[in-house]
C-alpha cells in the first residue's frame, strides 16, 4: 500500500460494540538510526506474499486471542520522517487482550512478512536495514 496510511479507517475496521478495549499501534519513521541521521524511508514488499502473510498473522490473533477485530496495515514506496510505516489494530472484549494480540501481530509482522526498509541518510547514503 502506498497510500498513506488511515488511523482512523483501522480504528473504524476494528470497531466492534462487544470491545471494551481497542489497541493501535502506529510505526512511524524517526529521524536517526545506528548509521546516523535518516531523511527518509523506502519499504519494498513482495505484495503477493506479504499479503498472505498479514492475513495468517490476523489468523493467529483470533485463535490466539478473543479479539473482534483485527487490521494490519504496511506502507511501500518512500515515506518522510515522521509518517506512519505500520499500523496494527485489535478491538477485543477487554484491553489485555487487545494489548497482548497487537503487540504480537507488529512483532510476527516484523518476523515474518517479505517487507525491506531502506534508509536515506543526511549524508547522501542510503543503506538496506536487515531484521528490523
Amino acid at each position: 500500500m502506498s497510500d498513506p496510511l488511515s488511523v482512523d479507517e483501522a480504528l473504524a475496521a476494528v470497531a466492534d460494540e462487544g470491545a471494551g478495549g481497542t489497541c493501535v499501534f502506529i510505526g512511524t519513521v524517526r529521524d536517526h538510526s545506528k548509521a546516523g541521521d535518516v531523511t527518509g524511508l523506502r519499504y519494498e514488499a513482495w505484495n503477493e506474499l506479504a499479503v498472505t502473510r498479514l492475513h495468517e498473522i490476523a489468523g493467529e490473533l483470533f485463535e490466539k486471542w478473543p479479539v473482534k477485530n483485527v487490521a494490519i496495515l504496511h506502507r511501500t514506496g518512500d515515506l518522510a520522517v515522521g509518517e506512519a510505516s505500520v499500523v496494527v489494530a485489535c478491538s477485543a472484549p477487554h484491553r489485555a487482550d487487545a494489548f497482548e494480540a497487537c503487540r504480537y501481530g507488529i512483532e510476527r509482522l516484523k518476523e515474518d512478512v517479505p517487507i525491506w526498509k531502506k534508509e536515506e541518510l543526511v549524508s547522501g547514503e542510503a543503506r538496506w536495514v536487515m531484521g528490523s
